[in-house]
């Protein structure tokens, strides 16, 4: 007799993609049809098996009304399982993504919190930074869901960066994306010292310039490491305040997507209370967000 296969030795080195088991962590909101409606689409996009994980108390009337939505969008027992779990619901989802070795968690997030939300912290919050699979975040989940077509990846310069870039790659190629726009945030403490000194503007001009040249410089030594196909690579450099500017640069591109890495460890309260480049996007959403996690072998599981 086989042994049983231990779930965190599957996911442990396992590639961010494809695809190949999609969850919706779903509540009995008003939203919920439209998240099932988003995750046909893309379940049968990545030909995937879709899960559906509920936390709360099992009734008759959620069971009636989670089958009817089912049904209608296409799932039956061949290409779907729902999971009923009880307790803490971040654990349990988390613990549910593990045990099924989910490639792809989706989850609908409000486009910007209050502040009770913000420090409280909501469910989806909660799990997009703890997740150890790729997150969706769907702001506006749509009852006849449209592609991503206009996504922005944050190319900045990090250890994850080149798995995150070929996850965008593959995400858009399967989207029928025409373009892939790779932003690079620079924040540019130089300046600031040149400032400090009282350097002349063609002096701080200088400086700027360089920096923006090295940061090019490192995106034509990655993109040769990439395989785009037919879509089309741009990029550009940002100078300004990681996370809070390529919040504000989607915002400007009117993008519907942007992908990002996944945080390196967990965040805690401080990470909130002192803000970085997640926490920005996290607290105020310029669109829907897709975080990658690249299960690269030194991360924790």
């Amino acid at each position: 007799m086989s042994e049983p296969v231990n779930p965190t030795t599957m996911i442990k080195g396992r590639a961010p993609f494809p695809f190949e088991t999609i969850a919706l962590a779903l509540a009995f909101s008003p939203r919920l049809e439209a998240l099932i409606a988003e995750t046909a689409r893309l379940a049968q996009l990545h030909q995937a098996k879709a899960l559906f994980i509920h936390v709360g108390k099992k009734t008759p009337e959620k069971q009636r009304q989670l089958a009817g939505f089912l049904n209608h969008y296409g799932f039956n027992d061949s290409n779907s399982a729902v999971i009923w779990e009880q307790g803490q619901p971040v654990d349990a989802i988390i613990k549910v993504c593990r045990e099924n070795v989910v490639d792809l968690l989706i989850i609908g997030a409000l486009q910007k919190e209050n502040m009770l939300q913000y420090y409280m912290g909501s469910v989806s919050r909660e799990v997009s930074r703890k997740a150890k699979c790729s997150v969706l975040m769907i702001t506006e989940p749509r009852l006849h869901p449209v592609s991503f077509q206009h996504v922005i990846v944050n190319g900045h310069e990090h250890a994850k960066t080149l798995s995150t870039l070929e996850t965008a790659l593959y995400f858009v190629k399967k989207e029928g994306a025409a373009e892939l726009m790779v932003a690079t945030e620079v924040d540019i403490p130089a300046l600031s010292m040149s400032l400090a000194n009282g350097s002349t503007e063609e002096e701080l001009e200088q400086v700027h310039h360089n920096v923006i040249r090295e940061e090019e410089l490192r995106w034509d030594r990655m993109k040769d490491q990439l395989d785009p196909g037919a879509v089309q690579l741009r990029f550009q450099a940002i100078p300004g305040k990681s996370g809070h500017t390529i919040r504000s640069f989607a915002l400007a591109r009117k993008a519907d997507l942007l992908i990002v890495n996944s945080p390196d460890h967990h965040l805690s309260i401080f990470d909130r209370i002192f803000t970085h480049d997640l926490e920005y996007l996290l607290s105020d959403m310029p669109c829907s967000l897709l975080i990658v996690h690249s299960r690269m072998p030194e991360q924790p599981l």
